[in-house]
């Protein structure tokens, strides 16, 4: 039976054992970290030439098993693509179509799973988006409780201030922008569980003359520019290519004459938007965030110009994010049985492989993280910005 395995694959020289259906086995190098149980013979001649996408497929469908760190199953499944891989296509990535209900069904699949199952990897106020570190070290509550202070200093937030949280999720923010910094917040999202638990949140900690929370579309913004402040967190991700010039433009026109607009989001490598990270962006597109496309830095900072904003101040957090996605996925290994219990077990496969694939990706510069800070200047071109970013940093 070993002798199905393809000859490339059996000359690798990596810490990883192969078994088969029938009991076989075969260390590609010594001292297997991982061992790969091939469950469905059929799969074994899609190993010529396999990638983060195949393995990933067939895990998520039960054709094989995996043992082993999951931190170590991805980076040998890469070096494993990275070796056999063929020859990849060029080219840019084809715009997918975004409308009010699809982006509402992708939102509802991603983020309605489980508020239990993602309370149990995500910090105490349940942030999920990359957390601050000043040195690596922090734990998760500290960054991410940083993060959250960044974001608010960052926007110069003065109490009584309103702030527009777009894509607020579990609250968070909304509340410690209001709890903190003494800002009215009106966030918005597209998930219904997500709105009734920060509702909650609002009500339990006695924010609700100052937080206001609902399901509504960006594309439903109201465009008098009442807002002082906006911030979106997370959120661009699921906006899509074709409709970044329509987002910028809703943000505009919410934003007052001279306020300032914050836009953290993941971005491409790539300018074409063509695939990186050997099929995990497949993947992720089929199993994860379905909708989902990432736009390139300079791609976003050129429609937010386009519409008006004033693009002031970059920052990549592409380290953080890697730093933060550890430690989700270290959460989460060492709470698998509790999650069995909450998510069906598909889901699990897709999140285990998910988080510790992103924090791979993430170190390897397959994609990045920016913050945009941009301002929507006044009737004459000024702003009231510091001269400097000595603010930020006491």
């Amino acid at each position: 039976m070993l002798a199905l395995i393809p000859p490339a694959l059996r000359s690798l020289k990596l810490p990883l054992r192969l078994r088969l259906w029938n009991g076989s086995q075969l260390d590609l190098g010594p001292l297997p970290s991982v061992t790969v149980f091939i469950k469905d013979p059929s799969l074994v001649a899609q190993l010529d030439h396999p990638c983060l996408n195949t393995l990933g497929r067939a895990y998520v469908e039960g054709r094989l098993e995996l043992e082993g760190p999951i931190s170590e199953v991805i980076r040998i499944g890469d070096a494993i693509g990275q070796t056999l891989r063929a020859e990849p296509h060029a080219g840019g990535h084809p715009s997918q179509a975004h409308d009010k209900a699809s982006d509402a069904a992708a939102i509802a699949y991603h983020y309605d799973l489980s508020n239990e199952f993602y309370a149990l990897w995500l910090d105490r106020q349940m942030v999920y988006s990359c957390a601050y570190f000043q040195t690596g070290q922090e734990d998760l509550e500290c960054a991410q409780q940083a993060k959250l202070q960044h974001l608010c200093r960052k926007l110069r937030l003065q109490p009584g201030e309103r702030l527009l949280d777009v894509g607020c999720g579990w609250g968070g923010l909304a509340c410690y922008a209001a709890r903190e910094f003494g800002a009215q917040v009106y966030g918005i999202t597209l998930s219904r569980e997500q709105q009734l638990l920060a509702q909650e949140r609002v009500t339990s900690q006695g924010l609700q003359d100052q937080v206001q929370l609902e399901l509504l579309d960006y594309r439903d913004l109201p465009q008098d520019g009442r807002f002082d402040k906006v911030v979106s967190v997370g959120m661009f991700e699921h906006v899509g290519r074709a409709n970044l010039a329509l987002y910028c433009q809703r943000l505009f026109g919410a934003v007052r004459s001279g306020g300032l607009v914050l836009n953290h989001g993941i971005t491409a490598k790539y300018v074409d938007g063509r695939p990186v990270g050997n099929g995990a962006g497949e993947f992720i597109g089929r199993y994860v965030f379905p909708q989902g496309e990432l736009p390139h830095l300079a791609t976003m900072t050129a429609h937010m110009s386009e519409a008006g904003l004033e693009v002031v101040d970059v920052e990549s957090l592409r380290l953080h994010y890697a730093r933060t996605l550890e430690l989700w996925s270290a959460r989460l290994e060492s709470q698998l049985e509790t999650a069995a219990t909450l998510v069906p077990e598909q889901a699990l496969r897709i999140w285990r492989l998910y988080l510790a694939g992103c924090a791979y990706g993430f170190a390897q510069g397959w994609m990045n993280l920016h913050q945009i800070l941009a301002v929507k200047p006044l009737a004459d071109g000024s702003h009231h910005l510091p001269w400097t970013r000595a603010d930020l940093y006491p």
